[in-house]
């Protein structure tokens, strides 16, 4: 079962509630308690935000291992920092740059990389029956290739959807770095994608 299906564990060990806040207001009142010490909580939120922080700590590290450690250190640290979190704010932004810099921080210690197979997110676009397996594999190999930082801004942006501002927000960028780092990382997958098709 992946790592998105699974449900994490809460911090006492127990297996969380599949509720799940329904509105800013639900998730401020989770926070809140959450703050308080209630751990029920804070699993709440973890349930909340697991998918979406799981997606952003794949787009960096394009392996399932150390996605699932990225989320777990993580969430690991969003608790311990909570109580300097203002409940006012976007839990899951602060949350999501806190995954950022994990996964990065994962990234950075482990500069040699075993090939992986892509994330189903980024794999599906490319499932044309009318392609060759070298096509995939190719294509792959590019998104591996490509720095940390240029990798988790394409597939941030143009396949898990977050603007370039929540993107520079995350990673720690300005929005103009984002750009240019998609930009980047755009030309280089087509250039990828051009030499195989002209082999085929």
């Amino acid at each position: 079962m992946s790592a998105v299906a699974r449900p994490l564990r809460a911090l006492d060990g127990t297996r969380q509630a599949r509720i799940v806040a329904d509105g800013p207001e639900d998730e401020r009142a989770l926070v809140l308690a959450a703050q308080r010490g209630e751990r029920e909580a804070f699993s709440l939120l973890v349930r909340t935000h697991e998918r979406r922080a799981y997606a952003v700590a794949r787009a960096i590290v394009v392996n399932h291992e150390d996605a699932e450690d990225a989320v777990q250190e993580a969430f690991l640290h969003a608790y311990r920092a909570l109580d300097r979190f203002l409940p006012d704010q976007a839990f899951g932004a602060w949350l999501h740059r806190i995954v950022a810099n994990a996964a990065l921080d994962i990234t950075r210690r482990r500069k040699v990389r075993d090939a992986d197979e892509l994330p189903e997110t980024v794999a599906s676009p490319f499932r044309d029956p009318a392609e060759s397996s070298e096509l995939r594999s190719r294509l792959q190999g590019a998104l591996a290739k490509l720095p940390a930082r240029q990798r988790a801004v394409i597939v941030l942006h143009d396949v898990e959807g977050f603007k370039h501002a929540e993107i520079g927000r995350m990673l720690g960028i300005p929005e103009g770095t984002a750009r240019s780092d998609l930009h980047y990382a755009r030309s280089h997958l087509r250039g990828v994608l051009g030499s195989v098709r002209s082999e085929l």
